[in-house]
This record gives structure tokens, sequence and C-alpha cells, in this order.
């Protein structure tokens, strides 16, 4: 026996406009069907038809979860300070974290995630190597203190998420782990009905090694990806390689030259009439509060959130004005690596031993050419700084790269021995000594999916969900009259009675056409009508996503929707 829900009691107010500030479609379409409402900037109520959807996905990681050997637990969402302080994260955080104080002074957060908890249950619940393997997961409402919450659910302050953690004797085990959860994380999301694509990622604060994304691609997505055309290359652009080649040319002796007015590289290569690809383009940052130079070709930018996921946990910043007092060996506009003593030099890969460069000469209104990478200069960090463009080499084959937007759904990490570390998580081995323990972290956004299911499957007449996850397997509309209405409330008890969930909408005084604009807006996979021959006892069955119909008795309506 399914339930079968009546429109006439069910709280769901439909809009026929889209909400003033609403830019995503995912935001516009779930306010207009009536599934969320908006309470503050990020935070969000999931009304009658939002929870039943949200629920449905929390119910397909469930079972998906369980089928690894996974135990679902329920941990608090408030939490201490000590063991994030312990692993540094109260801090690495920053204004991401919800900090609060009870009456008696002590400092809490509200969980952003919970790799230090895991952790101390682990230690406090398993003694021995026989106890481990052990996965454990958690489907709860996290926090995260957005600057600027936007695109509806997509990025809230306040989030449905499952996260799930393994705990291993060896790092075999671990990979295995790994393996079970990227396998049960591919049926999830094809279960969901989600277009998405698996590509390597970085750990940044997070910490461990090997780690990938599980990308929707969709117009709204904050995430970029590229994608390679010839292989199976996908990675986020923050783990985009690019392979250091070391150049056996011969160069010329440095020369200075004199370039008044030039501090930017476009006056430079315009004063100069080279490309800007022929600059050394050197870019002042502060880590940690020391300054450190970046140096990429002239005709590529910085990608800040690049080097600082390389760099996590150490704070990245800009320098400002003010950084440049009392240092009169950091000319401003002028700045070029050789001679550079007192600052650390990072550069890119395309900034490889043997490459000559036109840069700053380290005097104002001065530049120097035929600067050599490992002869004028050395770099003391090679690393993968430059914002990716389309067209840019292939790691794998060399073709060109293509760009895409997407919402990242899930993320995989094998974490290592990092909270382990932190709090002695030993277990006592098979030689009767102390074994440090290796995890992993696993998450998925069971809201976001919410968002993409809703971004990827939209058209203009609304949402249209996929059957696992809609609030109901048909939408049964009595297009007006008092027969009609008879008619569809006794096909929904029927189909309720087979096991089909029901949506029906026997709201009186509302007319056909308002009920049926929402029915396409909700977005039921089916949508039943009795119409025009329900005298006749025939409905006409429609298809939500291919807008195909045919015409049905009561029973074919039935068979045809218990098949």
């Amino acid at each position: 026996m399914a339930q079968v829900q009546r429109m006439s009691r069910l709280m769901v107010k439909t809009l026929r406009d889209d909400p003033a500030d609403a830019e995503t479609l995912n935001h516009k379409l779930l306010m207009r069907a009536g599934y969320v409402r908006r309470n503050a900037a990020g935070i969000w109520t999931w009304l009658p038809l939002g929870k039943k959807v949200l629920d449905n996905i929390s119910r397909v990681v469930r079972e998906e979860m369980d089928a690894i050997g996974a135990q679902e637990v329920l941990l608090p969402a408030l939490l201490p300070k000590e063991p994030y302080e312990a692993s540094a994260r109260w801090e690495e955080y920053g204004d991401l974290l919800f900090r609060l104080k009870d009456r008696k002074g002590a400092e809490y957060l509200l969980g952003p995630t919970h790799e230090e908890i895991f952790t101390l249950i682990v230690k406090d619940q398993v003694a021995s190597y026989k106890d481990l393997p052990v996965m454990l997961y958690q489907i709860q409402t996290k926090y995260r203190d957005e600057a600027r919450p936007r695109a509806g659910v997509l990025r809230g302050r306040e989030f449905q998420m499952k996260d799930s953690y393994s705990f291993d004797i060896t790092d075999e085990g671990l990979a295995e782990s790994y393996r079970l959860h990227r396998e049960a994380y591919q049926k999830i999301f094809a279960r969901l009905g989600l277009d998405y694509r698996i590509v390597s990622a970085v750990s940044g604060a997070m910490g461990g090694s090997a780690s990938e994304e599980f990308l929707a691609p969709a117009p709204a997505g904050e995430d970029t990806f590229v994608d390679c055309p010839a292989c199976d290359y996908a990675a986020n652009t923050e783990a985009v390689t690019f392979k250091l080649t070391p150049v056996s040319e011969e160069h010329g002796a440095v020369e200075e030259l004199a370039t008044p007015d030039t501090p930017t590289i476009e006056t430079l290569a315009q004063h100069l009439g080279v490309p800007a690809s022929a600059t050394l383009k050197n870019l002042l940052v502060k880590i940690d509060g020391e300054i450190v130079a970046v140096g990429v070709p002239g005709d590529r930018e910085v990608d800040l959130g690049k080097l600082g996921e390389h760099l996590a946990p150490a704070v990245v910043e800009l320098v400002t004005a003010e950084d440049f007092e009392g240092r009169d060996d950091l000319v401003r506009g002028y700045v070029g690596p050789q001679g550079l003593e007192k600052v650390r030099y990072i550069a890119d890969p395309r900034v490889a031993p043997g490459t000559a460069w036109i840069t700053g000469a380290n005097k104002a209104d001065t530049h120097a050419k035929n600067v050599v990478a490992g002869r004028d200069f050395e770099v003391d960090d090679y690393l993968d700084v430059v914002v990716v463009e389309e067209g840019d080499p292939c790691p794998k084959c060399g073709a060109g790269l293509k760009l895409d937007r997407a919402i990242e759904i899930g993320h995989i990490f094998q974490l290592g021995r990092k909270y382990a570390d932190t709090f002695g998580l030993d277990v006592l081995g098979q030689q009767g000594k102390p074994v440090r323990v290796t995890m992993g972290s696993y998450g998925i956004g069971v809201s976001r999916a919410v968002a993409a299911l809703a971004e990827q499957s939209a058209d203009e007449q609304g949402l249209c969900w996929p059957k696992e996850i809609a609030p109901a397997d048909v939408h049964v509309v009595a297009a007006g009259k008092a027969l009609q209405t008879e008619l569809a409330l006794d096909v929904s008890e029927k189909l309720g009675a087979a096991g089909v969930r029901v949506l029906v909408d026997d709201r009186a005084g509302v007319s056909p056409g308002v009920k049926f604009t929402d029915a396409e807006l909700i977005g039921v996979p089916k949508i039943l009508v009795a119409g025009r021959r329900s005298a006749e006892g025939v409905l006409e069955l429609k298809d939500r996503r291919t807008g195909e119909r045919e015409e049905l008795t009561v029973d074919e309506a039935i068979a045809r929707l218990t098949a």
C-alpha cells in the first residue's frame, strides 16, 4: 500500500513567475513548484514535496552504502572546539566555521565535516586489527558560513550531506575501501539519474593522497573541469598538471632595457612589440605572511585557488602597497626573479629550465631580456598554478582540453594517517604491537544532488524528476467536473493499493489549465488525466519527459503503471 497524497490537503503553493532574486534554474523551479522556501541567506525550509525528494535521495544513498558493508551512525552537529583545535582545522577553516560559546564560556562549532569525531569514536570502540576494516557513515546537516550563499539550495550555509569514513590497517586495505566507495557512488548517481563525470582532484585542507570528485555538468555549476575529447582524461582545473620539460638552447647574455611607464604585461608587450607570451609575469603573494614571488608566462594568469590548494593549509593572500614599504629589493611593477635573494620563488612548469624571458630588472622603469631559468635564477618550487584554458594540452595524450562547468556532488579521499596521527589512533596488530590506522573520507551532497537533478532534468515547463527520487510515481489530475474528480480519486486509490505512489490533484475551484500547468511544473514522471472521456472510464496517460500520450482504460492504466 503506497501513499495517496491529495493536493487539496497538501501544503503546496506554486508560483507563476520566477522569484526576483533567483538566478539559477534549480532556484527558480524549486521555489515555483513549492519544494522549498527561503528563510534567510543560505538557509532553506524543505516543504512536503521537497522533503520527499530529499528523503528519496537519502534512501538510495543508504541502500548502496549498506550494500558495501558500511554502518550508519548519527553524530552531533554541535561539536566541541578541542578536537578541531588538535587537527588545526579550528584555524584552517577560518571564517567558514560557525563558532559559538555556551553559558559557561566553553567554545563549540557547528560541524562542517566530521573526520575528527569519527576518528575519536573508532579510537574509543576499536582495539584490535580483528575489528577492522570498518566503514561508518551518516546523513546529517552540515554548516558552513558561506560569504555569498547563492544558487538556491546549491550553495547554502546549512545543507544535507552523507559523509562516510573507512578505517584500515594497511594501505592496501584503504585502497580496497576507496574502491568500494567509488563503485557505490557510481551506482548511487546512476540510480539518481544524474549525468556525471569522475575527475581527478586535489585534497587541499582535507589532507591525504588520492582524491577524486564526482561532478554533474550544469551551467549553474561552480566548479570548472577539463575533459579530453581524445582520451578518458578528466580533472578539476585545480588538479590539471603540465609536464616540466627543460629546454636546451643557447641564449645571449642578460640585457637591460629602458621601459618607462610599463608596469603591466600589456604595456610592456606593446612597448617592446613582443607577444605577452615572451614575458615573465611575477606575482607577489603572501603565504602565511611571508612574501613569495610566483612566476608564470605573461599571457597566463595565476590561479590563486589552485595555488592555495597546493599550499594548504597555509593561507595565501595578495600583497598590498604597505608590504613594499622598507623592501628596496621589491620594485613594484618591475620585479624579476634574478637577484631576488630574500624571496622564495615559485614557478609554473612552463617556466622550465633553459627557457628565456623578458622580465623585470628590479629597477624602476627597467626590464631585462634573455633572463634564463636555471642560469640567471633558480626556482625554489615548481607548481601548476596557471588558470587552465581551453586548448591546453591533455596531460595524458596531448590533445587540446575542453572546459565545462559542473556541480560537485561527491568527493572521495584517501586521507591516510593524518587524523590517526593527530589523535593517536592505533590498534593491536597481528604481531602484538600497536599499528597506526589509515583512513578514507567520502562525501555526497544530498541537498546538492536535488539541485543538480533540477538543473539537469528540467525543461521549459518545469521540473522533470527521475522516477527513483520523484515525490510520486504518478500525478493524477482531475480536470474539474464531479465525475472526473470521482474517477481520479477512484483510480488513485486503486493505484495506491497496488503500491504506486500517487499525487492526485483534486482541488475544487481550480481551473484545468492551472492543474495541468502545475503538473508540468511539479515534474512527477507520469501524468494521468481524468478528462473529457471520464464518462467512458478512459484516462489519458502522459510521459512527463517525452510528452508522449495515450488513452487507456482504468484497468489498462493501472496495469501500465504497476508494470
